[in-house]
């Protein structure tokens, strides 16, 4: 890879770079809130190259200046249409933890600054190129358009807000991976079609006031008002919506508010292997836009610059993660030849130190579908693939290691890494243990993440994720391979405080067993209620959408920093917190000096 890499190199970024590559008309404005890195693990970048490929002039417009459409208008007006996204997260995520605080840094901006991409990106960039080019098409797209696309839960408002196309006033919503729908999109307009028009795309979503233009079969969930009135019928939507989020079997979804009715119709195909080479095939940089150089670049660039994106989907379907709502359940991959190639052009990087930091996606050891009758039938409606694990799961990981093992043979290449999630539960179905015991002697850099999230029986259920036996079978088998294999490695556990359906007695259960296990976990999360999970819909109703029964919530600060503070019992800070709790609960067996005890009594002070 040339590391002298200058602008052309690039899509254009300025009126003045689009005039310096004699063009004196371009078909797309692409606007993000995020800085301009021309990587594949960037939304923006992918859809602006896509688009390139099929011969169409894309310009994008980073973190414009949002309390003015100046920026927008300078760009001067594209043929076809506007398109925006927020970037890689929701921007309410991006901006504010989940105590509501502001974060102080942002990765996805030069320098880590924060506050260089507005609230609610979406609405006030639609807004901003409303006022500059009125009567221009715009199409949103992107992880908040996406997870926003029905009336949803807005945790920072406490309320539930309108559908995203409702608020903006954008023409048309691409959801998911837009890829595809994107091209077809670009396509009709470049044949003078009117946006109005394009409604029968899969993948997008738009607004009406007649119904027939609904053109696949649909089913309506509760309207905009009802949902917002009625925590009831919020839960029974949510299901429905995730119910019917399939390419084989899915309807459209019609969702009503007045007069108005917003259609969403059902997702795009799963991309197939052919079509996910030619998209990671595109001439992509892989590099921050130099014009971010005097600020120090963007950091986000630098935990996917040597890493690599094997697959898309993710069948695991934690209930907590919006990917299932996003990507989809049904898991794509790229071929083996596709990966190697761009790890080849890693090695030609003046950077490159030989190490290959991640070779993963959603859930790194997922290569193929779960299932042979998904094809035909679909991914099931109310029934995960591994929880409990289904009869027609199929488990296997020879073609993942084949893969690792191809690409730690290239010249060049010292050391691959898997730094992405795996998911345990379905590595301990792997009768053979090869690719298991690969991973420790190989694959690991002195830490493997992991997600047991909880041990608790019914926190794990509202979690969606598997039984604690499992973990405790996966952490026995990984201890004893680290000590055939003379390795001193670790499991880094990831632990979510205060989902829903966890009660303090719950967190108290998850510390006893984590310091029974030796565990001191430091990547704990306070739950994180965002649009369109499973979990933020319990979060919100008190209800499970599965069974309609109702839950327990943590909702005050006040749990949600007990929880947290159980946890993590070894911090100091913590320690009062911890002795009240215990007091409270009658847990006083856990404050003494033996190894089950969580904190040791307190001081007595000696008065002289």
């Amino acid at each position: 890879m040339d590391n002298e890499l200058t602008t052309f190199d690039f899509l254009p970024v300025s009126h003045q770079d689009m005039r310096s590559r004699g063009w004196y008309y371009y078909d797309f404005l692409l606007i993000t809130g995020d800085a301009y890195v021309d990587h594949p693990s960037f939304g923006a970048a992918v859809i602006g190259r896509v688009l390139e490929a099929e011969g169409f002039r894309v310009a994008i417009l980073a973190q414009p200046d949002y309390k003015t459409p100046i920026d927008i208008f300078l760009m001067g007006k594209p043929r076809y249409a506007a398109l925006i996204t927020a970037g890689n997260l929701d921007s309410m995520v991006a901006h504010y933890t989940a105590s509501k605080k502001p974060r102080s840094d942002d990765y996805y901006t030069p320098g880590k600054k924060a506050g260089k991409r507005p609230d609610r990106a979406v609405n006030v960039y639609t807004k901003l190129v409303k006022d500059a080019f009125p009567g221009l098409p715009v199409i949103i797209g992107g992880l908040e358009a996406s997870l926003r696309r029905f009336a949803h839960y807005d945790y920072w408002d406490d309320r539930v807000r309108k559908p995203i196309l409702f608020e903006c006033g954008a023409d048309l919503l691409v959801y998911g991976m837009g890829e595809a729908a994107i091209v077809h999109i670009a396509k009709r307009l470049a044949k003078k079609e009117k946006i109005e028009a394009i409604t029968d795309i899969r993948g997008t979503g738009f607004i009406t006031d007649a119904l027939e233009q609904c053109e696949f079969p649909y089913l309506e969930c509760a309207s905009v008002e009802s949902v917002a009135g009625d925590k009831t019928h919020y839960a029974r939507a949510a299901k429905l919506q995730h119910g019917e989020h399939d390419p084989v079997r899915g309807k459209a979804i019609v969702q009503r508010s007045g007069e108005m009715k917003l259609i969403i119709n059902p997702p795009q195909y799963t991309p197939s292997t052919e079509e996910l080479d030619r998209i990671y095939a595109l001439p992509f940089t892989r590099e921050v836009h130099p014009m971010y150089e005097k600020e120090g670049g963007v950091p986000a660039i630098e935990e996917v610059r040597f890493s690599i994106i094997h697959n898309r989907g993710c069948f695991g379907d934690c209930n907590y993660c919006a990917l299932a709502f996003h990507q989809g359940r049904v898991v794509a991959s790229r071929s083996h030849e596709s990966i190697l190639e761009e790890a080849k052009k890693f090695v030609k990087h003046p950077d490159f130190k030989g190490y290959i930091h991640d070779v993963g996606g959603p859930t790194a050891n997922f290569r193929k579908p779960s299932c042979k009758q998904q094809g035909k039938k679909g991914m099931c409606r109310t029934k995960k693939c591994l929880v409990p694990p289904c009869e027609h799961l199929e488990v296997e990981h020879m073609d993942y290691l084949k893969l690792l093992r191809k690409l730690a043979g290239l010249i060049g290449v010292k050391k691959v890494f898997i730094r992405s999630g795996i998911r345990f539960d379905y590595l301990m179905l792997d009768k053979s243990g090869e690719f298991f015991a690969s991973l420790v002697q190989h694959y690991i850099s002195g830490q493997l993440k992991v997600a047991p999230e909880h041990c608790a029986a019914s926190v794990l259920y509202y979690m969606g994720k598997p039984d604690n036996k499992i973990f405790d079978a996966f952490y026995n088998k990984f201890t004893k391979l680290n000590n055939r294999y003379n390795k001193k490695q670790f499991l880094v556990p990831y632990l979510i405080a205060a989902h829903p359906g966890c009660t303090i007695n719950d967190s108290l259960e998850l510390a006893v067993y984590m310091n029974k296990k030796g565990f001191q976990p430091e990547q704990v999360q306070i739950f994180y209620p965002t649009p369109g999970t499973i979990s933020t819909c319990m979060y919100y109703t008190g209800l499970d959408p599965m069974t309609m029964k109702s839950m327990h919530v943590p909702r005050t600060i006040h749990e949600k920093t007990v929880q947290r503070a159980l946890m993590q019992w070894k911090r100091p800070k913590n320690y009062e917190i911890i002795r009240r709790t215990l007091l409270e609960t009658g847990r006083t067996e856990l404050i003494g000096f033996g190894k089950h005890c969580l904190i040791r009594p307190k001081r007595k002070k000696i008065h002289f």
